[in-house]
């Protein structure tokens, strides 16, 4: 009768097992960030939609070469020593700049290694920054823009616009 009854349990068990490993993994993933989160938190929308903020004031490096940059904590400090200075995330950034150190941004879009991107050419021709990173005028926390790792869309984009297509372009 002992077997028998193991012999009952044991599939229960197993499949109580199975459920709860299935139940955590689910938990544990539902809660990952999908993006790098910033020391500061920081809204696009605040900046560009409701204080109309161009781009380039922050990203300055659009027309002077390959990388857009981020703000230097100088940057923030020069609206942000009078403006919103009593906000949470205000005097953290007070608080780095008082100490000298740089904003520790993190990247939001990384293009592969073997890829070649330069700002300048594109800004040049008049894409708008809207082109490659939508609205972010609308957005209070910027995520990762999936298509900016495709190859297909960036060929599609230069057919678009007349470019070169030779690989060397990107791929040096």
């Amino acid at each position: 009768m002992t077997q028998n009854f193991q012999e009952t349990l044991y599939p229960l068990y197993t499949l109580l097992i199975a459920g709860l490993t299935a139940i955590l993994i689910v938990i544990g993933c539902e809660r990952q960030p999908t993006h790098p989160r910033q020391p500061i938190d920081f809204s696009h929308k605040v900046h560009v939609t409701d204080y109309k903020i161009d781009c380039e004031y922050c990203h300055s490096g659009v027309r002077s070469g390959p990388v857009a940059g981020i703000p230097s904590v100088q940057t923030c400090m020069g609206c942000h020593q009078l403006v919103a200075a009593t906000e949470p995330e205000i005097m953290k950034l007070r608080e780095i700049w008082e100490r000298g150190e740089p904003i520790r941004w993190k990247r939001v879009n990384v293009v592969a290694d073997f890829v070649y991107f330069n700002h300048y050419p594109h800004v040049s021709e008049g894409i708008s920054c809207e082109t490659c990173h939508g609205d972010v005028g609308q957005k209070d926390e910027l995520l990762p823009t999936p298509h900016l790792h495709s190859m297909t869309w960036c060929v599609d984009c230069h057919n678009t616009y007349e470019a070169s297509k030779d690989c060397m372009i990107c791929h040096r």
